[in-house]
């Protein structure tokens, strides 16, 4: 077989450019610590390290996403603190300007101390994060969720959904709360139903904020869930005898009699801290339909002639009023029997709504340190999986050294061998005898 000389150069070529290649290669695997350098180097473990890379990468952003989340749901917890602190403090205040002794000054300074707790609470419920985003406005991250429109009169004007940061594979966590939901949906009263002294009354008489002896009777359909409980004093007895009658408001019957009410004296006979109960009492009750709604209360002092107490469903009432209120209550209170009951009366109602106040922040703040700790828990286990990840692409694309430089060794003296062949190659030409 013939081979003509530009067919040795080719050859001869191509073999030194193949081994340096092969060299050049082996360099850059030692130096990157890859075995897998081109796909065509290993198509199969290629494409399965590109799956896991993007599977890792994913889980990187979950880890961004729970850095976030972290940071989100810290601010949560410090604004929530802040708000139970405010609330313990007006509790403290509150029961200070209860003190008998203090003169209508000292009440005043009180209520002026007051009045700065109650511009921090709307500037607490308007705080941002460090994005400028409000904590407590729902999905309405931009719009400012509180504006007072009137003394005492505050609005929200977020909506009612949260902000979701996603931490998991299928696991997203709140980082805003609907403001309505901190500061507004607060029932007042014991949280059932709330018992309240009319702003007409003369007596001494204070009311409890009772309790509910039986849930289920209280939701009984028949219950109207409005009472008024009026009084009648007889001072024409040697000793002046105080009695009662409980007025169906929505229905117009007392509930004692079946009938509707009349003047006094009434059927049951008032003692000062005794059980006041919804229920049929035979005797004295001569209602020919027997009742029993489950709660009952109670109310000490000597109520007057004419005093009302109303005993109504709980409803929802804002932080902000029911601080508002309190302030009013104190700056408007006076000197005497009665305006010191009247205070006193217009005190438990504002601790009864601030202790219900206080429970929910204390909720809300439980529920975001639970999301505190979910969020480091899944940090933790997307932090595993990436170690996971990297072992599997380490198995998939990593470099066994002692082979690569055992085959870097092989290259290089294959090289010098096709150098050296090459050249005794060259040398084979009728030219070198002329």
């Amino acid at each position: 077989m013939r081979i003509s000389t530009q067919t040795i150069f080719e050859q001869g070529i191509f073999n030194l450019q193949r081994n340096t290649a092969d060299l050049v290669r082996g360099q850059e695997q030692i130096a990157t610590g890859r075995r897998i350098l081109t796909p065509s180097d290993d198509p199969v473990a290629s494409a399965r390290a590109l799956e896991v890379g993007q599977a890792r990468f994913a889980n990187d952003q979950l880890i961004r996403n729970a850095d976030s989340a972290e940071a989100a749901i810290g601010l949560q917890d410090e604004a929530l603190g802040r708000y139970t602190r405010l609330l313990q403090d007006v509790k403290t205040s509150l029961v200070s300007a209860g003190n008998g002794v203090l003169t209508g000054r000292e009440r005043r300074d009180i209520a002026a101390e007051l009045r700065g707790r109650y511009d921090e609470l709307i500037g607490l419920a308007n705080t941002t994060d460090s994005n400028g985003l409000f904590l407590f406005s729902g999905y309405q991250g931009g719009t400012q969720p509180f504006t007072q429109n009137a003394p005492g009169v505050v609005a929200y004007n977020g909506d009612q959904g949260q902000r979701l940061i996603q931490v998991g594979t299928v696991r997203e966590l709140p980082v805003s709360f609907a403001g309505s939901d901190v500061f507004q949906r607060i029932r007042n009263g014991n949280g059932t139903f709330v018992t309240e002294a009319v702003g007409t009354n003369v007596g001494t008489g204070i009311v409890t904020k009772g309790v509910v002896t039986d849930p289920a009777a209280w939701e009984n359909t028949a219950n109207s869930r409005a009472y008024e409980i009026r009084f009648h004093v007889d001072s024409s007895a040697t000793t002046p005898v105080t009695t009662y009658d409980i007025v169906d408001t929505v229905n117009g019957v007392s509930m004692l009699t079946g009938d509707p009410p009349v003047a006094g004296p009434y059927a049951r006979v008032f003692q000062s801290g005794a059980a006041i109960d919804l229920a049929t009492q035979t005797p004295p009750d001569t209602n020919p339909v027997p009742f029993d709604y489950g709660i009952e209360f109670s109310i000490t002092g000597a109520p007057a002639d004419g005093d009302t107490f109303t005993v109504n469903q709980s409803t929802a009432k804002d932080v902000f009023s029911s601080l508002y209120d309190l302030i009013t209550a104190i700056e408007s209170s006076g000197t005497g029997a009665t305006a010191n009951t009247r205070l006193t009366n217009a005190l438990n109602t504002a601790h009864n709504n601030l202790d219900n106040a206080l429970d929910v922040s204390l909720t809300i703040r439980a529920a975001v340190g639970a999301y505190s700790q979910e969020v480091e828990t899944n940090r933790n286990a997307a932090e595993d999986l990436n170690l996971q990840f990297e072992k599997t692409i380490a198995g998939l694309e990593g470099l066994d050294y002692n082979e690569a430089i055992s085959r870097l060794s092989f290259s290089q003296v294959s090289l010098q061998a096709a150098q050296k062949s090459f050249m005794q190659i060259q040398a084979l030409t009728l030219f070198d005898y002329l």
